[in-house]
């Protein structure tokens, strides 16, 4: 290099800023399916305690279960994502063979009742052994992976709050389904899987986003004066 030239100045490269996360709106939605998701979902479970009422079980069944397959094809033909759909056939469809086995309206709703159990108790043991599933799943859905919550000692007594929460409010709404299966309610059994589905479900999620964005923004260190 002859004097007077200057080595060309080597652009300076930013470390790439933490892709901000989404709004509690984002978030919701995209757990939810959306208006449609949550509509979709629902359906079935609309048509078989319609059906039952007018009909007999297995109509119902048959009804039921077209409906959810008619869901997850349109969904499939839209090119739209089918996950919510499936969840809801996988579900209807277990119950709707157990129901059509056994010959009890009731047994449609038997394995929604059992997960319901299996979930809650898992939760709350999650929490007791401190490691709580709502902080895991959060990694999973929300945090592309991340865990570094794990090494903040208030945000894990923030997401062991939480799942508490969670497994305290499952175990009450499956209490409830479980007591008018026990009952024979089967009518009111169908209303209550209805009520106590989604609406509980989407109050945790927008209590749990709310409280952890706040904790974060708590725990970020504030930046120094013409830093």
């Amino acid at each position: 290099m002859t004097t007077g030239q200057h080595r060309a100045a080597q652009p300076e490269t930013d470390p790439p800023e933490e892709e901000p996360l989404p709004t509690i709106a984002e978030q919701m939605a995209d757990q939810l399916g959306g208006w449609r998701g949550l509509v979709e979902s629902s359906i079935p479970v609309v048509v078989f305690v319609l059906a039952n009422i007018i009909g007999e079980l297995r109509p119902a069944v048959i009804a039921s279960v077209s409906v959810a397959l008619l869901i997850a094809g349109l969904r499939l033909a839209q090119r739209r994502p089918i996950r919510h759909a499936i969840n809801g056939l996988f579900g209807v469809g277990v119950g709707a063979a157990i129901a059509w086995r056994t010959g009890d309206e009731r047994d449609f709703y038997l394995p929604g009742i059992l997960y319901g159990i299996g979930y809650g108790i898992a939760l709350l043991i999650s929490a007791a052994i401190r490691q709580p599933l709502v902080g895991w799943i959060w990694s999973v859905l929300v945090a592309k992976g991340r865990s570094e919550w794990r090494t903040d000692p208030k945000l894990v007594r923030t997401f062991t709050q939480l799942t508490v929460l969670w497994g305290v409010v499952w175990l009450a709404k499956v209490g409830v389904q479980a007591g008018l299966y026990l009952a024979h309610q089967d009518t009111a059994l169908g209303v209550a899987r209805l009520a106590l589905g989604y609406p509980p479900y989407a109050l945790l999620l927008l209590i749990t986003v709310w409280t952890v964005r706040r904790v974060t923004r708590e725990s970020s260190p504030t930046p120094l004066p013409g830093a």
